[in-house]
């Protein structure tokens, strides 16, 4: 099987169709339905409580233990990659999703369902999560790196933007439970045969360097990445904590946004519908920006368009919580929803290109496990913020400095790794 894809790719190059979008498309799809349910909780919330009996308080605690789980799922799908292949552990995490749903159907305590919804279905969806298919996408691209993972980024707005609406339908037609077995079917129908007959690790000898497009030149070049013999080395290297700290401050301001934003707006005298309109443009944009951002992220430095997305995004934050009137409100979201997505898909690329794709996966599920403290940080601090002053200009201003301050840290992360030389191992240490 694997030859056989192996000899399709080489074949495709040798026409204009390179067969690594392909993969771009299906892995795109795959954390459509994987970000999209788990973001996508809302239209569960009330319907879950008055079957289940439980509180807001409980029901919170069960989703945030998942957003935990979630995060630490990911370096260990990261790690799984180099030794199961990308096709096995999406597949494992299918049958981890759907065994959890099955699970959740069942449920009629508290407990149950919180191992099963909390806690079994957050781990299955973080190894079909973007940082299982990231390192694949990065292997079969090398000169269009930053274009295909904006262009998987866009799962991530679909998701958020598509499966919310489609959960709302279901949920009024068949009820939450059945809604989430129609989840399990749509994942084994999609999910399986992109695993098996799309997704492969094998990349065709010069990869998207011989595909029939040229793409245009590349600002991302440089020299080859140093090989490290370990995926830890990493970890006491700076451009890693750079790009981390990135995540952690993006984690932290999307959640703050997700879980305070249309709060924050009606408590400033917008109604439900304008103040949930306003943050729904941001999602909108961003699905459109990402394709024009994918085309120039490999023809302009991604540490300079990291810097610039982190800074609007900066700005933003800041316009939110000062607007007034809603075309105010629709003008600063439509800015904002132009460099809402991106910073994930950079962040994965600059760790590709400084260390090489063979450590890609488990760096980066570290890196989004900070971005999930980020992000529970930052939730944590819309909700006390407001109680202990009344007021949501104090984390938001906060957010608009730490976004500042990761707009200074990207532009400084290094185009390559500058180790010792006797650090300098040869390639056939890594293999």
């Amino acid at each position: 099987m694997e030859k056989e894809g192996e000899k399709l790719g080489s074949n495709q190059l040798q026409g204009r169709w390179y067969f690594g979008w392909n993969i771009v498309a299906a892995c795109s799809i795959l954390t459509l339905i994987t970000v999209g349910t788990r973001l996508g909780i809302g239209p569960f919330v009330k319907p879950i409580l008055d079957d289940l009996g439980m509180d807001r308080t409980e029901l919170s605690v069960i989703i945030a233990i998942g957003m935990l789980v979630y995060g630490l799922g990911m370096p260990l799908a990261g790690r799984l990659l180099d030794s199961l292949g990308t096709r096995n552990v999406l597949l494992i995490g299918v049958g981890l999703v759907v065994l959890s749903i099955i699970w959740t159907y069942f449920s009629h305590d508290m407990l149950s369902f919180a191992l099963a919804y909390g806690v079994l279905l957050s781990l299955g969806l973080s190894f079909t999560s973007p940082v299982t298919v990231t390192p694949v996408v990065s292997r079969w691209f090398t000169k269009q790196r930053g274009k295909a993972l904006f262009y998987l980024s866009t799962g991530s707005m679909a998701g958020i933007a598509i499966m919310t609406p489609i959960f709302t339908l279901l949920i009024d037609l068949v009820g939450w439970r059945n809604t989430l077995l129609l989840l399990a079917v749509i994942f084994i129908v999609i999910a399986v045969p992109s695993a098996i007959f799309i997704i492969r690790d094998e990349v065709p000898e010069g990869g998207d360097a011989l595909s029939g497009k040229s793409g245009g030149s590349s600002s991302n070049k440089g020299q080859e990445p140093r090989i490290l013999s370990s995926w830890t080395e990493a970890l006491k290297t700076r451009p890693f904590w750079q790009v981390a700290f990135g995540l952690f401050v993006c984690g932290f301001s999307m959640n703050l946004l997700g879980s305070h934003g249309v709060p924050m707006l009606t408590d400033h005298h917008f109604s439900n519908v304008t103040a949930s309109f306003g943050v729904g443009i941001i999602g909108i944009v961003a699905m459109v920006s990402t394709v024009f951002l994918g085309s120039v992220s490999d023809r302009i430095p991604r540490r300079s368009m990291l810097s610039l997305i982190y800074f609007i995004r900066g700005l933003g934050f800041l316009g939110l919580v000062l607007v007034m009137t809603p075309w105010q409100l629709y003008l600063v979201a439509t800015i904002g929803g132009l460099v809402w997505a991106g910073s994930a898909a950079l962040s994965s690329a600059i760790l590709g290109d400084v260390y090489g794709v063979r450590w890609v996966g488990i760096l980066y599920g570290w890196a989004y496990f900070i971005h999930q403290i980020g992000g529970a940080m930052g939730s944590f601090l819309g909700g006390w913020s407001y109680e202990q002053f009344g007021t949501h200009l104090v984390s938001y201003s906060i957010t608009t400095f730490l976004l500042v301050l990761a707009s200074v840290v990207s532009f400084q992360i290094p185009s390559q790794l500058h180790l010792p030389k006797q650090q300098d191992l040869p390639l056939k240490a890594t293999l």
